[in-house]
């Protein structure tokens, strides 16, 4: 339920950034209480952060994400997962539609996840991993691509 009004809040606080809003006294409130429900609860999410609709957060506890990271449309992120830069050459990741993140996850730097995607629990994304995989472990590897009904889903 908290991780449901989180989204809510920033949803709410990226529409008032982006509408310029953020500096009359609603748009400070809500800020305010974006802010104070994700230090509560340990979830850093900028509202810079592109993220595309359907988006989940099972158990919001100790997840980050870049400002930069894109993510794609009914993706779903459990606990302990950072999704951040690469200092070097400051590229963020950019995750597909309908990928499912497991529990400590880090995906670090330029990479893409391909569509219809998960990556287990405790893997470390440092290369790209293609559409319509199961990729898991440190460094995370494909171990199979899911296929449904005869086809690639």
């Amino acid at each position: 339920m908290i991780a449901k009004f989180f989204i809510f809040l920033f949803r709410v606080n990226q529409s008032l950034h982006r509408l310029r809003i953020i500096s009359y006294s609603f748009g400070i409130i809500v800020n305010i209480i974006y802010r104070f429900i994700g230090y509560i609860i340990g979830v850093d999410i900028p509202w810079k952060t592109k993220i595309g609709k359907g988006f989940r957060i099972s158990h919001p506890m100790g997840i980050v994400i870049h400002e930069n990271t894109i993510i794609g449309e009914n993706c779903w992120i459990r606990q302990n997962t950072t999704i951040g830069i690469d200092l070097r050459t400051k590229d963020a990741p950019i995750i597909g539609d309908n990928v499912n993140i497991g529990a400590n996850t880090c995906i670090i730097g330029n990479v893409k996840i391909g569509d219809n995607s998960i990556i287990g629990a405790g893997s470390v994304v440092v290369k790209s991993i293609p559409e319509n995989s199961v990729a898991v472990g440190n460094p995370c590897k494909v171990i199979k691509n899911r296929i449904v009904n005869n086809k690639s889903i």
